[in-house]
């Protein structure tokens, strides 16, 4: 007899939507459930029963919710979540793992008395068709995809108290967590067994091994390398910043500088290297690590041992009564980095020991992926700075971090330098390319196929060498080069998302007008959002006044992100686009988008009524059939009454004369307006406030409507990705669902203006 779920009444986070009511994503799927429910409900008390329920999905719901994923949904005793759903970090499976994880030991600590909770977890990565606008606890349906079946066969196959994963999984996480394989695992209707792994712990960050030349980066190595000598001769601490795009080669500079800069001026340089991996175990965790190599003692060193290696390395550092005391803290900092109060002791004496090694020689603390780190770990850092400028030590601080970080701390003043590490030319590039080609066993030749598609990106270049299919083509995007797009892509507002989806879909060059009339916008809205773009190096400038997707492999992440329909209702809106002639342009005053200046200001902000008046816009209509954007299906179904459709029309479509219920929109042709509703219609109707194209969940122009559909895809704003210090958004003017509302969307999806 399987437990009775039981759903809490917390009420469900407000996700806000984008300008797409569903995409392709790819997301890690985790599956726990307990082990032998049956039997032991039939051993308690209903009571003791309840009690155990309510620990038991307390438990995992809030694991789940600190690892920033979502409960789909509850079946029996076993709970389903997704990671990724509506915003991607880039380390979606890694949080999954870590959340099956930590479920296994949480239960541990919480089971009621008496009572021991075995769970099995299963986590599973690949490709579904996600509703973003039901990315929340408890909204069944969620998602749509294999990968939620093999989630749920991997957790069956878990021994119990263990978390087993598939090989995507484990690509996503090569390093950062154990693994060990387990048999191969049979599952009915694949054509062959899956391997899998089963995860025994969390890896001990390490650098990573730096193999090949240094391609294109000799003017950073310089510029850094400078700053660390000006320190050093100068006996002022100066702060480096290696600052660039994920993949675009700060760590392997790092690496580069702490092997180059080994000595200044005859006297030896000590390096303090210490490595943020995502979420770190602790805020101070990365100076636990620093810590344990500065002593050289390893992780199953009983802490005797650390105690007396860590003595032996502090000997004539501080004075000798202090180095018993200065051990004993680092010690125990070492062995629960998580632990606050040890963390903050062993800090302070960690402090003290490099101002007294800068004291006898130069010194340099490097901390890579500084942007992963908690603000704890920057605090200490500048603490370190500015107690070694008073003292005049030869000391630099080095940190790698990425271009949309910013380090908030006061100090440093004219002492910091920001080495910025852009993309790659095309001749470093194709250097790159075929070394690593070369590596690979690969004809050099290929380079030149590789070369437009990984942007002068290091990491991206390796990703496609390794990935390259045995025809020689690119086998597809790679897997570390989508999750690196994925997190980009997420990074974005509504607006830009927007942008950039319908620029990849377009496919080829495209000027702001083009972007307007595919999402429905009303003249001039794109340039701004345009422009954003173009300075966040997304999208490049063609000509006068034309853009295109400055990485082909970025359109192409971006394009496949949109379910087949959309794909082919942009396609299709792009084919029938009229494209206004000079005449037109001259007759609209030179604006882009054919809207005469004397418009009135209903018509020039893309909206039908609110004071536009009937004038010809000089563009002439090429089809006045709707352009539906996603095929109709049951979960889209609108909710009218059969009364209310008008003779012929298409179901879900109020008749014009239903004006309580609905906005009744003009036939094609920007000469007939449409009829506003009262104000109380829109919000009887179940929809959103606004202006009346939001209130009727439509955009633009009256020209481009026919039998109540929208005929653009919702430009709605973005979900905010949960993460540190960050809580969920809700989006100004967002209706929050009433008790009337049946969670039914009405119609096709609108692109109401955001």
């Amino acid at each position: 007899m399987p437990m009775t779920t039981i759903v809490g009444s917390r009420e469900a986070a407000t996700v806000t939507r984008w300008p797409v009511p569903e995409e392709r994503r790819t997301v890690t799927v985790l599956f726990a459930d307990i082990v032998g429910s049956t039997g032991l409900v039939e051993r308690l008390d209903p009571e003791d029963v309840r009690e155990l329920q309510r620990a038991y999905f307390g438990t995992v719901a809030g694991v789940l919710r600190r690892w920033n994923g979502v409960v789909e949904k509850y079946v029996g005793d076993a709970v389903m979540a997704l990671f990724g759903a509506h915003g991607s970090d880039g380390f979606d499976a890694y949080r999954a793992v870590r959340a099956g994880l930590e479920i296994q030991d949480a239960l541990d600590r919480r089971a009621p008395a008496g009572t021991r909770l075995r769970v099995r977890v299963g986590v599973a990565t690949g490709e579904v068709l996600v509703d973003l606008a039901a990315t929340r606890d408890g909204a069944h349906g969620t998602a749509s995809g294999a990968v939620i079946t093999t989630a749920a066969r991997l957790q069956e196959y878990a021994p119990p108290g263990g978390v087993v994963i598939c090989a995507a999984t484990r690509r996503a996480t090569a390093g950062l967590v154990e693994q060990r394989p387990l048999a191969a695992m049979a599952v009915a209707g694949k054509a062959s067994p899956l391997d899998v792994w089963r995860v025994t712990g969390v890896a001990r960050p390490t650098p990573a091994r730096h193999q090949g030349p240094l391609v294109g980066r000799r003017r950073e190595l310089a510029a850094a390398g400078d700053e660390i000598l000006r320190a050093v001769r100068d006996r002022q601490p100066r702060w480096i910043s290696l600052v660039g795009p994920s993949g675009s080669g700060r760590s392997r500079l790092l690496h580069e500088l702490a092997r180059t800069v080994s000595t200044v001026d005859g006297r030896p340089v000590r390096w303090f290297v210490a490595q943020c991996p995502p979420y770190p175990e602790g805020d101070l965790a990365p100076l636990a690590d620093m810590v344990r190599a500065f002593a050289g003692a390893r992780d199953a060193d009983p802490a005797a041992t650390a105690r007396r290696r860590l003595a032996a390395a502090l000997d004539g550092l501080l004075p000798p009564v202090r180095c018993g005391a200065a051990a004993h803290a680092l010690v125990e900092f070492v062995a629960a980095p998580r632990d606050a109060g040890a963390a903050g002791r062993g800090a302070e004496v960690w402090r003290e020991v490099l101002l007294a090694v800068a004291a006898g020689q130069p010194v340099v603390v490097a901390v890579d992926d500084l942007d992963r780190a908690a603000p704890t770990l920057s605090r200490f850092l500048h603490r370190l700075f500015a107690t070694a400028s008073e003292r005049h030590l030869p000391l630099a601080v080095l940190a790698t971090h990425g271009t949309g970080w910013a380090d908030l701390l006061p100090g440093a003043g004219g002492r910091r330098r920001r080495v910025p590490l852009p993309a790659l030319g095309a001749v470093d590039t194709g250097r790159l390319l075929r070394h690593l080609l070369d590596r690979a066993g690969r004809p050099a030749a290929l380079a030149a196929k590789l070369l437009p598609l990984v942007g002068g990106n290091p990491a991206v270049a390796r990703a496609y060498v390794r990935a390259f299919g045995e025809d020689g083509d690119p086998a597809g995007v790679p897997d570390a080069v989508r999750r690196m797009i994925d997190a980009r892509l997420d990074r974005l507002d509504g607006d830009q998302r927007a942008v950039l989806m319908a620029g990849a879909a377009h496919g080829s060059e495209f000027p702001a007008a083009t972007v307007e009339r595919l999402l429905g916008w009303a003249a001039g809205r794109a340039e701004p959002t345009l422009s954003r773009l173009v300075a966040a190096g997304l999208l490049r400038r063609s000509g006068p006044d034309g853009y295109a997707v400055a990485d082909p492999t970025v359109a192409r992440v971006a394009r496949h992100r949109l379910p087949r329909a959309l794909r082919a209702g942009f396609a299709r809106r792009a084919r029938l686009t009229p494209r206004p002639t000079t005449a037109d342009r001259a007759g609209a005053g030179g604006r882009p988008d054919g809207v005469p200046a004397t418009a009135g200001p209903g018509l020039a902000a893309g909206r039908p009524g609110a004071g536009s008046s009937p004038v010809s816009t000089g563009v002439v209509p090429t089809a006045r059939r709707p352009l539906p954007l996603t095929s109709p299906g049951p979960h889209r179904a609108a909710v009218r009454p059969a009364a209310s459709r008008p003779e012929g029309g298409p179901p879900g479509v109020s008749a014009p004369c239903a004006s309580s219920r609905q906005a009744v929109l003009p036939p094609h042709g920007a000469s007939h307006q449409a009829v506003r509703p009262p104000h109380g219609a829109s919000r009887r109707a179940g929809l959103p406030p606004g202006g009346p194209s939001e209130r009727a969940g439509l955009p633009g122009g009256a020209s481009q409507r026919a039998w109540g559909h929208p005929s653009a895809l919702p430009s709605l704003g973005p979900p905010a990705l949960p993460g540190r210090g960050r809580g969920a958004t809700r989006r100004v003017g967002a209706r929050t669902p009433g008790p009337g509302d049946t969670g039914t969307t009405t119609g096709s999806p609108a692109l109401a203006a955001a």
